[in-house]
């Protein structure tokens, strides 16, 4: 007999994360267990119910994801090789110049990429670094493509200011839930990372916001870290559910991998729980099989980064994903 749950047309009584805002579809971290707990052809039978009913089902969003300034970080994320409290052999780079930008974002569209995300490795950036980023912004929406950038904790006439240069959406990961985020950083809390979100709403930009599994995390707190995307007043539009790259140097360079088919259920979990949500397949897909990588698209994943190395003449990650796309019929996303 099915398993009994919650699903999201139909509000819990309760709420156990803290932040659960939204009347109409909220989540308490048993709902989301008891998801997890599901046999695995029941959870895929049900993602891809959800899925159905508000995407193309094989219909993939693909961006492209630029390092516009490497390394050097201050902040003490346990996962992270940018991160200048360890050794990681990263060097620490400048802001990249306008016109190298520009040429990897046209790489980036010529190679299929509608949107381009920048990254910077900063805790948070100041006014005059937040003008240079948003020229990049003007620049890479006027090519025709969506912009979105990750810049570490933004103040609200900061968001502003990125939001007047015609910024889409702003990337600021929750990476755990707020009951294991201790063991992972200290440099900046859960409310921190709360309080950018809620200023990147304010100011009218879409939100990027998911998370890390593998990070040591038991499966209640990975149910906790969905709970609190999932119970956002307006969940992430969207969601990139990373896979933890172990890098030596790091204090996490030895954890354990999490099963596959851990991840494949994950992806299921965020799909039912967010359904309206772009689902992303991120950090780690390199590593994953084309059989994990096809559940995941099973499971309700409709957004990957895409040929991250478009700069380099051979790119065997472009060719490889363009040929997993083939072999399961799937095709690009257009907005």
């Amino acid at each position: 007999m099915e398993s009994q749950i919650t699903w999201v047309e139909k509000p819990t009584a309760t709420c156990t994360t803290g932040q659960c805002n939204n009347a109409t579809q909220r989540w308490s971290v048993a709902d989301i267990e008891a998801l997890f707990a599901l046999p695995f052809n029941d959870l895929m039978f049900k993602a891809q119910q959800v899925h159905r009913a508000h995407h193309d089902a094989n219909a993939v969003q693909l961006s492209t994801l630029l390092s516009i300034k490497t390394g050097g970080c201050p902040e003490d994320c346990a996962y992270c090789p940018q991160s200048a409290k360890y050794d990681t052999g990263v060097d620490t780079e400048k802001l990249m110049p306008l016109d190298e930008v520009l040429k990897a974002a046209q790489a980036a569209k010529d190679k299929g990429a509608t949107r381009f995300c920048m990254g910077a490795a900063w805790r948070s950036p100041k006014d005059h670094q937040v003008d240079a980023v948003g020229e990049m912004v003007s620049a890479v929406k006027a090519m025709g493509l969506e912009t979105c950038v990750t810049l570490g904790m933004l103040k609200d006439h900061q968001a502003k200011a990125l939001q007047q240069a015609g910024l889409d959406y702003y990337n600021h990961n929750l990476d755990t839930s707020p009951d294991f985020y201790g063991d992972i950083i200290s440099t900046r809390t859960y409310q921190d990372r709360l309080d950018t979100l809620e200023h990147v709403r304010e100011a009218g930009i879409k939100v990027c916001c998911g998370g890390i599994v593998g990070l040591g995390e038991n499966l209640q707190q990975r149910a906790g870290l969905i709970a609190q995307l999932a119970n956002m007043d307006e969940p992430p539009e969207s969601v990139p559910i990373n896979n933890l790259v172990k890098v030596e140097g790091t204090p996490l360079a030895a954890n354990e991998d999490i099963d596959p088919l851990d991840f494949v259920r994950t992806i299921a979990v965020a799909r039912i729980t967010m359904p309206k949500s772009f689902v992303r397949l991120s950090a780690g897909r390199e590593q994953m099989s084309e059989s994990t990588q096809a559940l995941c698209f099973l499971a309700g994943a409709n957004s990957i980064f895409y040929g991250e190395k478009l700069l380099v003449t051979d790119n065997p990650e472009l060719d490889r994903d363009t040929r997993l796309f083939e072999k399961l019929g799937l095709k690009r996303f257009e907005s």
